[in-house]
């Protein structure tokens, strides 16, 4: 069994350390990354699970940017230790938090991964929004946190300062 409670600043190194592990060397230099420098991830959205133990096992991140002029939540990095992946801990992580972005006042949150995985949490494809460079159009996906949030959204993906 996992708790998920709200990331806080003590949690940040094991975090860091997980993300590490999870994915492949240089991921800051990805273009999303450019989106998150020197911003503080959303309070209250960004969660870690642990075991019963304490030892961290997943954790989930979500950022302020903006699409025009217009405010949006990225999500991401979501990771789940190795040795604990196939348990749902995901899917958990990824609901928890997502419950937790409308009654905080957000309407649309976004993500650059795979379709097939992010479909099943009511993401889709957001055709006329654009990450910043060598991002895959075809990655760039949303959901609507309230009806109708993403209709006639265009624009670039920016920094919300």
């Amino acid at each position: 069994m996992y708790h998920l409670t709200v990331e806080t600043p003590d949690d940040w190194w094991e975090v860091e350390a997980l993300y590490d592990l999870c994915f492949a060397p240089g991921r800051e230099a990805l273009s999303s990354y450019r989106l998150r420098d020197g911003v503080p991830a959303q309070a209250g959205l960004s969660h870690v699970a642990r075991d019963g133990d304490g030892i961290l096992a997943g954790a989930i991140r979500y950022w302020p940017v903006r699409v025009g002029e217009v405010p949006a939540l990225l999500l991401g990095p979501v990771a789940v230790h190795p040795t604990r992946q196939g348990e749902g801990l995901g899917r958990q992580l990824i609901e928890t938090s997502l419950e937790a972005a409308a009654p905080l006042g957000w309407a649309r949150v976004m993500l650059v991964g795979d379709a097939p995985y992010y479909n099943r949490f009511g993401f889709a494809r957001l055709d006329d929004v654009i990450m910043p460079p060598p991002t895959n159009p075809d990655r760039v996906l949303g959901r609507a946190m309230v009806p109708g949030a993403w209709d006639g959204i265009t624009g670039d993906v920016q920094r919300l300062d």
